[in-house]
């Protein structure tokens, strides 16, 4: 099972997420064949698509963290 599959099917679940910017936890509320969407209990930094800052409609103070799943090590639940 790729991330993709594995986050889709995950959807709603707690999970803590590690990537080669650091690790995260949350709840994935939505993923796309580009991005893992997760929602953090703090608002954090965006990390888009393209492993930079940035991103479309997800920000400071949102809670939602977009992290790229080319950028995904590994996923556990929680």
């Amino acid at each position: 099972m790729n991330m993709y599959d594995f986050c889709l099917n995950h959807k709603n679940r707690r999970v803590r997420v590690q990537t080669h910017y650091g690790t995260y936890e949350g709840t994935i509320v939505d993923v796309d064949r580009e991005n893992l969407y997760l929602r953090t209990s703090k608002g954090e930094l965006t990390l888009s698509a393209w492993g930079g800052y940035g991103g479309y409609g997800y920000g400071w103070g949102s809670g939602i963290l977009a992290l790229s799943l080319f950028t995904l090590l590994a996923i556990a639940l929680i």
